[in-house]
């Protein structure tokens, strides 16, 4: 006889769980009991919103469900946070939420939600456990679907009477991934369509993929010549300084790398759905009948001509399609490979930083400089915001799961992620970079890195404003200010406050000592870059963009 708590720690074990974010509630008391007797590492976290996004980089940087668990109610609605980006991003996640008893529920009782109704549009599968003898069937089953198909995550709610209840119940078994491999057919069509192409090209995206997948595309990139390229913060899935490397298809993308994406005669969709951000608003890609010849690889057969309709379709995993270009070779040396040097020369070109700009810092310099000066194998994580260009444009990402960053666009999520990525990767640097409005979304996670011993290094660009609405309202209605100015705290002195180290850059020459310090300290640092607020973009100020240049 076991209760309902120990048997959803049981599962979790069975799955190979190894670590938890949660913020405590007495909706699953039985839960947090259970785990005082297993060897699962809980990070105990100050906000749901905060600990939904941990769940999400475990997710993004293994390919394992994150693991969450929140109280009922406010709880849970912070974490639908997480939730939403977990599911844009297509991130294998489990939410676990405390819920009413059963004998309360449809009353409003005190916290009461009916998740399977507020939760839909965000997750894959929402359910809630009634009989405590199925939580075996449910939480394998959440494995399966968070990790199938296209990822995302998995709602169950968890009655709190019901993990009370001692029962009799199956022994969880771990659950089992879903293969899909490609037919000889298609690769043949595939390799038939990359013989008569004349400018074809590579666009690598999505998930499931593995340190493997991403060399063995490298690999047959090389065999063909060909130029790849990355979609929106998936700049990870390929090494940045390969000669076939084209640059990155998203927010702001190189002119040059647009123009050659719209005259591709071939595309090779590779793991990503192209939505909105990567395609530039589905110009690059017209949809729903793109202009150049599409081959869509992708693991969920609903997504495969939901937006594009493609001309060869391939439902595979990122992982599976890969192992099977393995025997795909040219039969001649293709003409396309001085139009790929020229891409990545163009790349090249288009990532090297700026060394002037207004005010008294400069971004370019500091980026020029972090080059210079992190491992390859440094972990970057960001939110959202125009702070984020100088990372996603000037950071030449060179090896896998190396970038953890929100292709949702959700503010807040870079500090949270640094935490949870320093927690999985100790023995490896972490920065996360944030503007001033994306860290105080949630900063307090800082806490839980100095609670924790993780010394993660935070990059606050401090403008004073919301850049990227600022940005926009400036095209929009030039000089008409209006809710987006920010008063700010001390960011340096709110890092020591918390127990960290803090640093304070108001000159460009100050970064590279201040980093050091922050390195040496072995504690969470925070580095406030006092930026002026005119360098808003790396080549156009704010007074440009309200002149309309």
């Amino acid at each position: 006889m076991k209760t309902g708590g120990q048997l959803i720690v049981d599962a979790l074990v069975a799955n190979g769980v190894k670590r938890v974010a949660c913020v405590p509630g007495e909706s699953y008391l039985a839960v947090l009991d259970a785990l005082h007797d297993t060897d699962i590492d809980v990070l105990v976290c100050r906000q749901e919103g905060g600990a939904a996004m941990m769940a999400d980089c475990w997710g993004r940087l293994t390919g394992e469900p994150g693991i969450c668990m929140v109280t009922r109610g406010p709880g849970a609605t912070n974490a639908s946070a997480g939730l939403h980006i977990a599911r844009q991003d297509s991130i294998p996640m489990i939410l676990f939420i405390g819920q009413v008893q059963r004998d309360a529920r449809e009353r409003e009782a005190f916290q009461e939600v009916e998740y399977r109704r507020a939760f839909t549009e965000v997750a894959k599968w929402v359910a809630e456990i009634d009989d405590a003898r199925r939580i075996p069937e449910f939480v394998t089953r959440a494995f399966a679907v968070a990790t199938s198909g296209r990822p995302g995550p998995v709602v169950l709610a968890l009655p709190e009477d019901m993990l009370r209840d001692a029962v009799e119940a199956v022994e969880a078994k771990p659950y089992m991934p879903v293969e899909a491999h490609p037919g000889p057919s298609q690769m043949a069509e595939l390799a038939a369509l990359l013989e008569k192409a004349e400018r074809p090209l590579v666009i690598l995206g999505g998930t499931r993929w593995s340190q493997e997948s991403v060399a063995d595309v490298a690999a047959f990139a090389e065999r063909w010549s060909l130029p790849v390229s990355c979609s929106f913060r998936r700049q990870m899935l390929f090494d940045h300084l390969h000669p076939n490397y084209a640059g990155d298809s998203g927010i702001g993308i190189n002119p040059a790398l647009g123009k050659e994406i719209r005259e591709a005669d071939l595309v090779l969709l590779l793991g990503g759905r192209y939505s909105e951000m990567p395609s530039s608003t589905y110009s690059l890609l017209q949809s729903p009948y793109p202009q150049q010849t599409l081959v869509h690889v992708y693991p969920d057969p609903s997504e495969l001509g939901r937006v594009y309709r493609p001309d060869l379709a391939i439902c595979a995993a990122p992982d599976d399609f890969v192992a099977a270009l393995d025997g795909l070779a040219p039969k001649a040396v293709p003409g396309w490979a001085a139009r790929t040097a020229a891409m990545h020369e163009a790349y090249l070109k288009w990532s090297t930083p700026p060394m002037t700009g207004p005010g008294d810092v400069q971004m370019g310099p500091i980026m020029a400089w972090i080059e210079e000066n992190t491992p390859e194998d440094t972990i970057f994580t960001n939110g959202a915001g125009n702070y984020a260009t100088w990372v996603h444009r000037f950071h030449r990402f060179r090896r896998f799961a190396t970038q953890a960053a929100p292709t949702s666009g959700s503010m807040g999520y870079g500090l949270p992620a640094a935490v949870a990525a320093k927690q999985l990767f100790p023995g490896r640097e972490v920065v996360c970079f944030a503007g001033d409005g994306c860290f105080m979304m949630h900063g307090q996670e800082f806490a839980t890195a100095v609670r924790y011993g993780l010394p993660i290094i935070t990059v606050v660009v401090n403008n004073g404003i919301y850049g990227t609405i600022r940005m926009h309202q400036e095209r929009e209605y030039p000089g008409r200010v209006s809710a987006t100015d920010l008063t700010n705290p001390d960011f340096a002195a709110l890092a020591i406050a918390y127990g960290g180290h803090g640093e304070t850059v108001e000159k460009t020459e100050d970064f590279a000592p201040a980093f050091l310090r922050a390195r040496a300290s072995g504690k969470p640092a925070i580095i406030e870059v006092k930026l002026d607020p005119e360098a808003i973009t790396p080549l156009r100020t704010l007074s440009d963009i309200r002149g309309g240049k």
